[in-house]
């Protein structure tokens, strides 16, 4: 099985593709491996749908909970997989990087992490965010292997704070080491081009904000990186939930 930092180095690589590539969300082992059959180069957690294989609501998921589950899910397929680590379960610049530290040792090729605090459901101050950051790429720089630190800008997604605000701490994030960057809620092509033309690293789209655009017009955009979000699991519990309801209804028995 290909280990561990041979994972890094291929997350490093698709990073550093000219071309725009999808990185979908599985929720458990089997439908990790059902998208690796498929061919998808690499895989990444989604916080919502690992909560909802605990039975538990997104943000729930205790720090014991998240590194559990990574490392089974990083033990099941060869291919990288990338951890929606949230705000890194503390607000401490020092024990994100702890945790960081201990979530790499699950096997995981790479993680992102929130400027948007679980705890007080709010974003953190620019400076503590960019502090925050410069803990977490410290922490993945003393690995001896390319772990891929992605960060991320969520107060625009929460509107907490304008676009403007989301690319000066991009800015400072890319300063800081970060590999990719990442400001979820972005919705038109338009400000798809503003955040490529103000930063200087590979940037993570949220694909499902924009229905009927194809992967070759975001990489026209200069986008890398796409991700879904709970999207897939969605789709599931909605055909579950829809059969369901007919078998309910009919009276019957498959």
């Amino acid at each position: 099985m290909t280990n561990q930092a041979e994972k890094c180095a291929t997350l490093a690589a698709l990073h550093a593709s000219d071309e725009a590539w999808v990185i979908p969300n599985p929720w458990d082992i089997g439908s990790a491996k059902d998208l690796e059959k498929h061919g998808f180069k690499a895989l990444a957690t989604s916080s919502a749908a690992c909560a909802y294989t605990l039975g538990l609501k997104d943000g729930e998921v205790s720090l014991e909970q998240k590194l559990a589950y990574c490392d089974a899910m990083a033990r099941c397929t060869t291919v990288p997989l990338s951890v929606d680590f949230e705000d890194g379960y503390d607000n401490d610049a020092a024990s994100v990087a702890a945790n960081i530290q201990r979530l790499a040792a699950t096997g995981v090729a790479g993680c992102s992490i929130e400027d948007f605090s679980r705890v007080d459901q709010k974003v953190f101050d620019f400076n503590h965010a960019v502090e925050r950051i410069d803990a977490a790429v410290a922490a993945v720089s003393a690995l001896d292997m390319p772990f891929q630190l992605v960060a991320r800008a969520d107060g625009f997604l929460r509107k907490q704070y304008d676009l403007d605000e989301a690319i000066k701490r991009l800015q400072a994030f890319s300063a800081a080491g970060a590999h990719v960057l990442y400001t979820p809620g972005l919705n038109t092509m338009e400000q798809i081009q503003q955040v490529v033309d103000n930063t200087d690293r590979p940037l993570n789209v949220l694909s499902p904000f924009f229905p009927g655009v194809s992967v070759s017009e975001f990489s026209a955009a200069g986008v890398n990186r796409l991700s879904l979000g709970d999207v897939l699991l969605t789709k599931v519990r909605t055909h579950f939930n829809e059969s369901v309801e007919q078998m309910v209804s009919a009276g019957a028995a498959s």
